[in-house]
């Protein structure tokens, strides 16, 4: 079942980039529109967006990230012995090769992955990761990581993040020109026109306000989705869910984080921020840490 997982997240990597890519075109059909009298030029800006943000992501999002994130390198086994050797414990146990090591400094508990595939992979933890966990905790959170790796949901969170931005980008671009006269030279234009111009404009500019929260909305319950299978697959390295298990609990009982970066909160092992939000879960970028951890005892 693993493995089809792996091969349905590949999938799953190239139906998002195209349901992004679509989203952005009708995104910029809808700017177009609504803010410069013809949909082509926002179709036109919105490809262009689309393949920049796509570039330079897929091509160095470990840089991105980790710059974003405030992440330092570790170079060598000497600098964190035992957060080396367990990454590289569990990279070769996941048959996977041994992702280049990050610490953030923040004293909140969490930990990321990221990168484009297993051999441009990279792994964060906190350094109040490090004060807080013992080696069967920490091997457990570093399993979990390993696993977003070997499942490729690197890749697939990496575009998903990318394309975020880029559709909140092209919607800025957007809304800077109505302001600047654009919006109100197209309702001059429409004014002269029938009904179904007035209609069309309206609904431009409700496309062009809401793409965002849609787009988020995929993000984030990729997010979710990945999050439990990457529990599981950390037990399958580990063989061992109370470490996990501990750990999560940890985490979950820890104050927010001063460095994350927003725009990858949905890369990190539990919400950085720990906001509390209602409607359900649908506006979570993770599951509730106590759903977690019921899964992993019944596991």
């Amino acid at each position: 079942m693993l493995y089809q997982q792996i091969a349905q997240n590949k999938r799953k990597t190239w139906l998002v980039m195209l349901s992004f890519f679509c989203l952005l075109l009708i995104i910029g059909a809808a700017v177009g529109y609504a803010f410069f009298s013809s949909s082509l030029p926002g179709i036109v800006l919105a490809a262009i967006v689309a393949a920049i943000y796509i570039t330079v992501m897929v091509g160095n999002s470990t840089g991105v990230v980790m710059g974003l994130n405030h992440a330092r390198e570790v170079t060598d086994t000497e600098q964190y012995p035992q957060l080396w050797h367990i990454v590289e414990d569990m990279a070769m146990v996941a048959r996977v090769p041994m992702p280049r090591v990050f610490i953030v400094t923040d004293s909140s508990p969490n930990a990321f992955a990221t990168g484009n595939d297993p051999k441009h992979a990279a792994v964060a933890v906190t350094t109040g990761l490090l004060a807080m966990m013992d080696r069967e905790e920490l091997e457990g959170v570093i399993g979990h990581e390993i696993s977003h790796i070997r499942n490729y949901d690197i890749r697939l969170a990496t575009i998903a993040m990318a394309l975020t931005a880029a559709i909140s980008l092209l919607v800025n671009i957007g809304m800077r020109s109505f302001w600047w006269g654009g919006g109100r030279r197209r309702s001059r234009n429409n004014n002269e026109g029938n009904s179904g111009q007035i209609i069309l404009l309206i609904g431009s500019i409700v496309v062009v306000i809401l793409a965002p929260i849609a787009a988020s909305l995929v993000q984030m319950a990729l997010s979710r989705n990945r999050e439990y299978l990457a529990d599981a697959s950390s037990v399958e390295l580990t063989r061992n869910p109370t470490g996990l298990i501990t750990a999560l609990q940890k985490i979950g009982n820890s104050k927010p984080m001063k460095q994350a970066d927003s725009a990858s909160a949905a890369l990190y092992i539990a919400d950085p921020f720990k906001e509390k939000r209602s409607l359900t879960h649908l506006f979570t970028t993770h599951p509730p840490i106590e759903q977690r951890i019921n899964r992993l005892e019944h596991l």
